[in-house]
């Protein structure tokens, strides 16, 4: 069983109750078969191999004794505590499944949220850190020469790991043992650890961009002119860096404890975590990193007019740790994942590993080195599919547009898709390859980024990562193949916000029940507080019912914004408007719960119970509902099965959207506007 806290809960209904009414073990994708893909490896590691995840015995022997439950679900103490884990590991693998199907942004976010909600805290305290990245790549990078996206590149990044972990038995036992896990025996275990550590290494590698685009956006205003960038350029250099730089009072009186010696800066604990694992390696000492390292965003002059986003991935994902988890809460696992972020853009590259020298080019990274970082570094490599170009260059490249893996016998292979509507410009460039081969191979070929980096015969792509990280034990084999695009996928409507908004949005909605009437008294903190007190999986439906929200408002000819814009506000929904979307959010939600594992019964409403409270916990711990389906159903049950509903019960799907729109006027900026 691989969600053992739902199954013991179920054996205790069933006892309860003499017949068997759940909580039923949620479907893993492609149940039945062992897929070597990236979707069914990654979701398969999350549903098989974290089994028991954040699980707390101690709490187990507390419920026990006292016969009170200590999980969240709609409200606290309905459930049991380690079935609240089952829970919030089922809600994160479902995330990632619909990020993996769509890729778009509004699906990444939910993977942040629930990890941060899982493995940091509560998601509210540390937004600003994820959202500004989204922020600062859609509204700034177009002013850029080169620049895509990095946001949902990162969630990419994270299947990515997930999927080799699953599947690499040499990666998984290479990790295992570097961290003092006994392979085969600690599966488990080591598993939830790697979930942690690599969840922090690969979604947080690139929180530091929106201090690297400013830096790129003065040298690109002086590359109209085509001007080579180097001596003569202007640009930025960042001082007065002590708020990232400092490592706390009592952060470093843990670290001294921890590894017994003083550190006077976040610099220094990074040139210390990676001189630890590299230096004898490459013969690095921690007085070289740790000056390189400072240098990076003061002197950029010196590493080729680049500001290196790493060092403020880095320093930033510290402070931020130390802030919401506390320092005392740092470990030697955390070091690591730090210094894999500092290493993973140019540090390792270009000040270590020299891999583009031929005088001081050294030995590509292995493995056993420094599990994190050279994972980090491989996948960070390969995942340059699906990619928002924002860059006025990056727009005019060839950059594939999807992505097939095989990750079976130990091998990567990737299959790279361009979209069969650039054939024109794929003819040309092979035609001038072709010309450039009978001319006897003078000077550079041509290239047509990234599609010759792919498909020429120098693979200049997979050289280029071999140089990088050691691919003697994880084979790796790239191809490339055209087909016409479909972007229904990416579900694209008129109503858009910023992600700063998306986390309000959802706790409007969700005071949408409990304030109806109070709109005007009730306070914004109040309402954050009312959200904060559910689970993951209660969240994450409001949340997903945002998402879904522009689909609702387009069908009604509406639209939400947080800008500005000379169209009438919308005040209240009709009765007919609310007919058209009413149908379809009963739709999301019977989806939802099926695929949460929710079954259709009433069992909790006509037994014996103490009161009203019990009899909701009672409906949490058999994760049962009387307005859900069974069985194999499709759009058209889904519509009759509403239309079948009491009307008392269908108010509930658009009543109550009335009062989130006054809600949602506590919330700076986002408004809902008619488009006629």
């Amino acid at each position: 069983m691989a969600y053992t806290a739902l199954e013991q809960m179920r054996k205790v209904n069933k006892e309860r109750f003499q017949t068997d009414v759940g909580p039923f073990e949620p479907v893993l994708y492609g149940a039945g078969r062992a897929g070597s893909d990236l979707k069914s490896a990654a979701l398969r590691f999350l549903h098989e191999r974290c089994e028991g995840l954040r699980f707390s015995p101690e709490k187990a022997r507390e419920e026990a004794k006292t016969g009170r439950y200590l999980g969240t679900s709609y409200q606290a103490n309905q459930i049991p505590y380690n079935m609240q884990m089952d829970i919030d590991r089922l809600c994160l693998e479902r995330e990632l499944e619909k990020f993996i199907d769509s890729g778009v942004a509004e699906d990444a976010y939910t993977v942040y949220y629930s990890f941060l909600e899982m493995f940091m805290g509560k998601y509210g305290r540390s937004s600003k850190m994820i959202e500004l990245l989204s922020e600062f790549e859609s509204n700034a990078s177009t002013l850029l020469m080169k620049h895509r996206d990095h946001y949902s590149h990162s969630v990419y990044v994270f299947a990515l790991g997930l999927a080799i972990y699953e599947t690499n038995e040499t990666y998984r036992k290479t990790f295992q043992t570097f961290y003092g896990f006994v392979p085969g025996e600690e599966e488990h275990r080591a598993a939830a650890f790697f979930l942690e550590y690599w969840g922090l290494t690969s979604l947080f590698h690139d929180i530091g961009y929106p201090f690297e685009i400013p830096f790129e956006q003065v040298l690109a205003y002086f590359e109209l002119d085509r001007r080579k960038r180097g001596p003569g350029s202007m640009f930025l250099a960042y001082h007065d860096l002590g708020c990232l730089s400092d490592l706390g009072e009592n952060a470093a009186a843990h670290l001294e404890k921890l590894f017994g010696r003083k550190f006077d800066s976040v610099e220094a604990l990074l040139a210390y975590g990676i001189e630890k694992r590299l230096g004898a390696a490459y013969n690095v000492t921690e007085e070289y990193l740790c000056g390189t390292i400072k240098r990076k965003p003061t002197a950029p002059n010196e590493f080729g007019y680049f500001m290196d986003h790493a060092y403020f991935s880095a320093t930033r994902l510290y402070q931020e740790f130390i802030e919401e988890r506390g320092a005392d809460a740092l470990t030697e696992a955390h070091l690591d994942a730090l210094s894999a972020i500092m290493l993973h853009n140019s540090l390792f590259k270009f000040a270590i590993a020299f891999y583009k020298s031929k005088d001081k080019c050294k030995a590509p990274l292995k493995a056993e080195l420094h599990p994190l970082a050279y994972l980090l570094m491989l996948c960070d490599e390969l995942q340059c599919w699906d990619r928002t170009a924002y860059g006025r260059n990056s727009r005019t490249e060839l950059h594939p547009m999807d992505a097939e893996f095989d990750f079976g016998r130990g091998m990567i292979h990737a299959l790279y898709c361009f979209d069969a509507e650039e054939a024109e410009k794929i003819g040309a460039y092979e035609a001038r390859y072709r010309a450039w081969e009978q001319g006897g191979c003078v000077d550079a070929p041509p290239r047509l980024k990234a599609y010759s980096d792919m498909a020429e015969k120098e693979q200049r792509f997979r050289t280029d990562i071999e140089k990088i990280v050691d691919l003697s034990g994880y084979p790796l084999f790239i191809t490339t193949f055209m087909r016409t695009a479909d972007r229904r996928s990416k579900h694209t409507y008129l109503s858009g916000s910023s992600f700063l908004h998306m986390y309000d949005f959802a706790v409007a909605l969700n005071g949408r029940y409990q304030y109806e009437g109070q709109e005007e008294s009730i306070s914004a903190e109040e309402l954050e507080r009312s959200f904060d007190a559910m689970s993951l999986e209660y969240k994450l439906s409001n949340i997903n019912q945002v998402k879904n929200f522009s689909k609702y408002l387009n069908a009604i000819g509406c639209f939400y914004t947080d800008r500005p814009v000379d169209f009438e506000m919308l005040r209240a929904f009709t009765d007919e408007q609310t007919a058209v979307f009413a149908p379809m959010e009963h739709a999301r939600w019977i989806r939802e719960h099926r695929a949460m594992g929710w079954t259709a019964g009433n069992l909790y409403e006509t037994v014996q119970t103490d009161g009203e409270t019990n009899r909701y916990a009672l409906r949490e711990q058999m994760r049962q509902h009387k307005l859900c389906m069974n069985g194999d159903f499709g759009e058209l049950e889904i519509a009759r099965h509403y239309l079948m509903l009491p009307e008392e019960v269908q108010w509930k799907d658009w009543k109550p959207f009335n009062s989130m729109l006054k809600l949602i006027r506590k919330f700076d900026g986002l408004r809902i506007y008619k488009l006629n």
